[in-house]
């Protein structure tokens, strides 16, 4: 996570300008959908804050956290919220938000350590919360350019919502990268605390 977190404060600006402006309406529909209005919504690992500054402007409560110093500092710029830098290794809140939005954040989770994520996603959820996170579609763990990466496919997350006593996977859908130029494959996963 070290690594990864030293990766993202080294290209903190070059990290911010290719994904800042990405359109990611598509996205977003999908989870806003299961939202009640003014929902508390929890960026978590929110990069530059393009995702966190959406929701704002959309009229949504957004709180965000980040692990890299940079990026967090960034991200207060776009958005003149608090980000707070903070790994999802840490998060302990209980029933606090109506939807959690882990947009390529989780990726970088250690593969034996994502039930463990989960659970505290779980446990920081409201009942009928929802979690949107997405992860580059494949099954292995590989290092690329100094950042770690856990793939996942619809087995994998499957079984690893089937640990989590109480939740049920909303829509499973892959989509291509929407940065020009790139054209890997995300696994999108909705699920909701019942």
């Amino acid at each position: 996570m070290n690594q990864t977190s030293n990766y993202y404060n080294q290209h903190a600006q070059a990290f911010f300008e290719n994904t800042y402006q990405v359109e990611m309406e598509s996205l977003y529909a999908p989870f806003l959908r299961y939202l009640p209005e003014q929902a508390l919504i929890l960026d978590l690992g929110c990069g530059s804050g393009r995702d966190t500054l959406a929701f704002k402007k959309k009229g949504y409560q957004v709180e965000a956290i980040d692990y890299s110093t940079e990026l967090v500092k960034k991200a207060r710029e776009l958005t003149g919220i608090e980000v707070r830098q903070q790994s999802f290794y840490e998060l302990n809140e209980v029933a606090k938000y109506d939807g959690i939005w882990a947009c390529a954040s989780l990726l970088h989770c250690e593969r034996d350590r994502l039930t463990e994520v989960l659970a505290r996603i779980f446990k920081a959820l409201k009942p009928n919360g929802v979690c949107y996170m997405s992860f580059k579609y494949g099954t292995t763990d590989r290092e690329k350019d100094g950042r770690s990466f856990t793939d996942l496919d619809e087995n994998q997350a499957k079984a690893l919502l089937d640990q989590l006593d109480g939740n049920e996977i909303l829509e499973q859908w892959i989509t291509v990268d929407k940065r020009p130029e790139r054209n890997e494959k995300w696994l999108n996963i909705l699920w909701k605390k019942k």
